[in-house]
């Protein structure tokens, strides 16, 4: 007997021949998340259903059914369960998932409190800071066991800028980038030694003496950078397929490998290896652009090249209308979309999936922000426009392209969240709810005018 409640109704997404078949009343898993998240997502889902009743006239519905993590999995489980197998059972069988903010725990303390993020050494009663009784052992971030236990090994973060929206940079307007990052190897597989452990003494005696490796001090902290073959081809590839299907002009591999040839280099060499072996037709390389075509792309095609990592910052503040799929590894990604995100208004309308062969889990792209909890005033814009790109994953653009409208004309009458409102002269402060209920009146103002 599962924890989670089964939908009343509703059909379950099937993924055939490497496509996915969505009904006309998906069963669709989710979970608020942590902090601010239950806030977040009742927004969320007022206007995703909404998008989805206007477009559809009720010929199309989702069937919701929550499932635990986080916070949740340990009310519904027992006290340090933060990831049930139930959960990740639930997203393989259903396909397409959607989720709120997961607190992270960092840091060598030993306990961490869901409620409000306090970090302990000792497990109390109840959290000293915050009175919950939500307190478990330290554990490895929930969002990375999702990508690597469900294989979703594209985090995809579109990058725009939505008019009226303040922001740092002098042209915005510019910015239109999509991110693929890749999601399960580098730094982020997790392959550490902590200092000071027997484990870490073996690893540290191994490399210095059997591999003759330089390490200047003993007393280091040891990790381990996996860069695969398999890895890197599948993320290029599904950047390289996006591109062609949205008539991208180019896929830019971001890396460092001028530093570490042998795991970022060889990310770009076999990033090429892709384009030239699978994509012959439909691609050129930047040398091919100037040796074959004197720097005119030919119609229809994609172009590859690559930048390396530091670089890529400067250009996507002076160049970015240069760049439209960027394909990276994990940590150069996540710096990478943070900052791109910081151009355009910042995190709170950054979107993001976590993309794999037919599993998708779509979710915020900020954190849990656990003082602002229960308060109904974040801005919901994350995972709003982490809907539109689960709907749009669906096939279901009609709905999609009515959030976009709705979310613009919100933004454009200085109708916003707080962290919008203080940089926006004569803009009106509204509740996270009110900000969601704000995009559902323009949705319908978008409608009738259409």
């Amino acid at each position: 007997m599962t924890k989670y409640k089964l939908p009343t109704s509703g059909t379950k997404i099937e993924y055939k021949d490497g496509k996915l078949r969505v009904p006309n009343d998906p069963i669709i898993p989710f979970f608020p998340g942590d902090g601010t998240g239950p806030d977040i997502w009742r927004a969320t889902r007022i206007v995703i259903d909404a998008a989805v009743e206007k477009a559809y006239k009720g010929k199309r519905n989702i069937s919701w059914m929550e499932v635990f993590a986080g916070l949740t999995a340990l009310k519904n489980y027992d006290k340090d369960t933060v990831l049930p197998q139930e959960t990740l059972d639930a997203f393989r069988e259903y396909r397409i998932g959607i989720k709120g903010p997961l607190t992270t725990p960092a840091g060598s303390f030993k306990f961490v409190c869901l409620d409000c993020a306090a970090e302990l050494m000792d497990r109390p009663a109840t959290c000293p800071k915050c009175r919950s009784e939500w307190i478990t052992p330290r554990f490895r971030s929930v969002n990375v066991g999702l990508r690597q236990k469900l294989d979703l090994y594209a985090c995809v973060r579109p990058v725009r800028w939505f008019t009226g929206v303040p922001c740092p940079v002098k042209s915005p307007e510019k910015f239109n980038i999509v991110i693929f990052r890749e999601n399960t190897e580098d730094i982020y597989a997790g392959i550490e030694f902590q200092q000071g452990t027997p484990e870490c003494k073996k690893v540290y005696d191994f490399l210095t003496s059997e591999m003759k490796v330089k390490i200047p001090f003993p007393d280091s902290g040891i990790g381990i950078k996996p860069i695969s073959i398999t890895g890197t081809k599948r993320l290029v590839r599904m950047a390289i397929k996006y591109a062609i299907a949205h008539k991208k002009p180019s896929v830019t591999l971001v890396h460092k490998g001028n530093i570490q040839k042998f795991t970022e280099g060889a990310f770009r060499d076999w990033g090429y290896e892709v384009a030239a072996q699978e994509f012959r037709d439909q691609t050129v390389t930047e040398t091919e652009l100037w040796d074959k075509h004197e720097g005119k792309l030919p119609a229809g095609k994609v172009l590859v090249k690559d930048r390396i990592a530091d670089q890529t910052f400067q250009q996507f503040l002076l160049r970015p209308d240069e760049y439209s799929v960027i394909a990276t590894t994990n940590l150069n990604g996540d710096y990478l979309s943070d900052a791109a995100a910081a151009q355009v208004g910042g995190l709170g309308i950054a979107p993001g999936a976590n993309i794999g062969d037919g599993v998708a889990i779509f979710e915020a792209t900020h954190g849990t922000a656990p003082k602002y909890a229960n308060k109904d005033v974040v801005n919901p814009g994350s995972l709003i426009l982490s809907g539109v790109m689960m709907l749009e994953h669906l096939g279901w653009q009609e709905a999609a392209d009515l959030i976009v409208k709705g979310l613009e004309g919100a933004i454009q009458a200085k109708t916003v969240t707080y962290d919008l409102e203080r940089q926006m002269a004569g803009a009106k402060k509204l509740k996270c709810s009110e900000f969601g209920a704000a995009i559902v009146r323009n949705m319908t103002d978008a409608a009738g005018a259409a």
